[in-house]
């Protein structure tokens, strides 16, 4: 038999070393799971009811039994499954909600095989602890460029086509999968967790070179249902900022572009509006109804620019981002596709630019230069 407990921080650091399991139900698995992770339930959801119903209302000793018996089945399942042509140097790493019998069992199963299994300490409780503190670590070591703009400038448009560029690119909207505002839930994509959010945040910045800059959206503390980790915050309002500029026309067409299911669901629409009566009045936003229903998107999405997104963005964005007040404009009078492939190059050539000349600032000695390590 081969079974070796390893710390959730050496597990953190090693993960590629080993094909990563979690034993726990598909609901827990489905709320977070480490990277890379297959789903080997010692307990399905239903029957860990079932054991935990018959804790409560008969015996613990009754609800082992049971338990027992059900988790030897599902442990044979798995096996017969995904083990049986794994060579011997197969190296699982297995993780329950806090190390106990869940991935004990498993573990000790493929022990028994002759496979070196490695269960983490702690389990999954563990790791996202240590998982928190290198997310924070990883935050404030990486050098950001903060893409600022009010809504309907292209932010986004502009993240998507620098990191086609091949630039290094945190989505923040994307991993969180909302749009960032009190319209921005994407029907059909529910939010993930908090702590999948977490964790997805933490595999795109353990992927980043701190040599080079990471382009990000100037957001708030919280994006739709989730919240950024305060660290990550701290970093990223701290940091050199790029400023959109488009003219409010091609503001418009582009939100009606990039929110297509607004233009295709009135009522959709009509109903996300409802969430401003309490700060635009129910008259203002009736009358915006009236215009969806009519078809008359245009007027709408113009209003809420100049009413609702637009007042206090400048002077709100000031006080949030450190660096907002110099930061690089980038003006275009739209973002089609050939623009967006111009304004890559122009951001990409003054990175580099700005690289060269710190390099030469701290071979010259001069205070202040720093080039971040590889």
């Amino acid at each position: 038999m081969s079974v070796t407990r390893i710390s959730a921080q050496d597990a953190l650091e090693q993960l590629a070393q080993f094909s990563v399991i979690d034993a726990r139900s598909e609901s827990e698995f489905e709320l977070d799971r480490l990277p890379g992770a297959a789903n080997w339930p010692s307990l399905h959801d239903d029957e860990r009811v079932r054991v935990g119903t018959l804790y409560k209302q008969v015996s613990p000793f009754e609800a082992k039994k049971l338990g027992a018996a059900l988790v030897a089945k599902n442990i044979g399942q798995h096996i017969e499954r995904e083990v049986l042509d794994k060579p011997k140097n197969w190296r699982p790493l297995i993780y329950c909600w806090r190390g106990g019998q869940r991935s004990s069992s498993l573990a000790l199963v493929l022990g028994q095989i002759g496979f070196h299994a490695h269960v983490i300490e702690g389990g999954y409780k563990a790791f996202r602890a240590a998982m928190l503190e290198d997310l924070s670590n990883l935050a404030s070591r990486l050098d950001y460029r903060v893409v600022c703009g009010p809504t309907g400038s292209g932010k986004t448009r502009l993240l998507h086509a620098l990191a086609h560029a091949g630039a290094q690119v945190l989505d923040l909207e994307g991993l969180a999968r909302h749009r960032a505002s009190v319209l921005g839930l994407i029907p059909g994509q529910p939010q993930p967790s908090q702590k999948r959010f977490d964790t997805l945040i933490w595999e795109a910045l353990r992927g980043f070179d701190t040599s080079r800059p990471v382009y990000v959206e100037a957001e708030s503390k919280r994006v739709g249902n989730v919240t950024l980790q305060d660290s990550l915050v701290d970093a990223v309002r701290n940091s050199p900022c790029l400023r959109l500029d488009l003219p409010e026309e091609s503001r418009v067409a582009l939100l009606l572009e990039d929110y297509p299911f607004f233009v295709s669901d009135p009522e959709l629409f009509c109903s996300r509006l409802d969430a401003l009566i309490e700060l635009r009045g129910r008259a203002v936003i009736e009358a915006w109804k009236a215009l969806v229903r009519a078809g008359q998107y245009e007027p709408v999405v113009r209003e809420l620019l100049s009413k609702h997104y637009d007042p206090g963005y400048a002077s709100s964005t000031q006080r949030l981002f450190s660096q907002f007040g110099t930061a690089s404009v980038v003006a275009t009078l739209n973002w089609n596709k050939e623009t967006l492939a111009l304004k890559c190059v122009e951001i990409l050539a003054a990175e580099k630019a700005e690289k060269t000349d710190n390099v030469g600032r701290v071979e010259q000695g001069e205070p202040g230069a720093e080039v971040k390590p590889g």
